[in-house]
């Protein structure tokens, strides 16, 4: 079954008004924070859905208002939604009370903290970043767990988020929203090494692309990326050495180390970036040649080897711009029993 619809987040003042849907029967907002709209009623176009539902839930009267997007929301039980997105920051009339639930004027940092549904957190991020027009596909599980979601037809990623400890929640979350909100998940690192007459062992590092989200035109593990929601670290570090190298192989030639904790805070392209990963660190030893190697080019602008200790000395120095973790450094040397 499909339905049309409007939803509308009306701001005042850094505010947008939520309405906290407790009343409504059968609904499949039970207990969460959404914005005032509804369904189309007969020949109605968007916008006279949007005024008509306005007035009817919040008393207000709309002057100035924008249609931001198109959210196409497949709750997994059966009915796929195509909402009208819309923010209003013009209106006339006094509030009165909803029918449907308690309306409040809450803080736009704050709605992060409320009951709402992930695929929301998306869109919010959207009307941060962003004055396009887009359009957000977003699908359920029927359970409440998002499980795939596309922004103007391209698949966006989507995490697991974990414990403190590395266990699984149970919440699925987009790349940019975890990053936003500093949401712990996982990823796979590789480090791909070579024996040397000096330290004892060389290793590749990768030079990010400057198009990249965070640390753009750094110095890098060889290969690393992010677990994808319902995968694992083993595949994930696999999938990284062939997409981000070139490097086919399996994970027989892949040497486990041990797992890492890392975090850190900083502003990419003035936007905030928080990064919380639990990472399974892995070594590849196997013969390659680095003038060969396929980089991708939107993550890898290009590679270099370099001795450990001289890699060491660098990045705890400071001398080599870097995203490297050097507790995780430590650990490789230790695990090759140079430190």
């Amino acid at each position: 079954m499909t339905q049309l619809s409007t939803l509308c987040y009306l701001e005042r003042d850094g505010k947008y008004l939520m309405l906290h849907r407790t009343m409504k029967k059968n609904d499949v907002n039970k207990d969460k924070w959404i914005g005032v709209g509804g369904h189309f009623e007969a020949d109605e176009s968007p916008e006279e859905c949007l005024l008509r539902e306005v007035w009817e839930e919040t008393g207000y009267t709309l002057t100035a208002y924008r249609y931001r997007g198109i959210v196409t929301f497949v709750s997994g039980d059966g009915v796929t939604e195509y909402m009208s997105l819309f923010t209003a920051d013009g209106f006339t009339g006094q509030q009165q009370p909803c029918e449907e639930g308690q309306l409040e004027w809450v803080d736009k940092q704050d709605v992060w903290k409320l009951n709402i549904w992930e695929g929301d957190k998306i869109f919010f991020r959207l009307l941060e970043e962003t004055k396009e027009f887009f359009s957000l596909k977003l699908v359920y599980d029927g359970t409440g767990v998002l499980v795939s979601a596309a922004l103007n037809g391209k698949s966006m990623e989507l995490f697991d988020v974990l414990t403190r400890e590395g266990v699984r929640t149970g919440i699925v979350r987009e790349r940019g929203v975890a990053h936003r909100d500093g949401s712990p998940h996982a990823t796979s690192h590789v480090w791909v090494i070579r024996e040397n007459d000096r330290s004892g062992y060389d290793l590749l590092l990768q030079k990010r692309s400057k198009g990249k989200d965070s640390n753009p035109g750094c110095y890098d593990i060889s290969a690393a990326g992010h677990v994808a929601a319902g995968d694992d670290y083993p595949a994930t570090a696999l999938r990284e050495l062939w997409e981000e190298l070139g490097i086919r192989t399996d994970l027989a030639k892949l040497r486990f180390v041990g797992i890492h904790r890392g975090g850190f805070e900083q502003v990419f392209y003035e936007k905030p970036f928080r990064d919380y990963e639990i990472s399974a660190v892995y070594i590849y030893q196997e013969p390659i040649d680095e003038n060969e190697l396929c980089l991708q080019q939107s993550e890898v602008e290009a590679v270099r080897w370099m001795d450990y200790r001289e890699c060491e000395e660098m990045v705890k120095c400071g001398s080599l711009p870097n995203c490297i973790y050097e507790d995780e450094l430590l650990l490789v040397g230790r695990f090759l029993g140079l430190a």
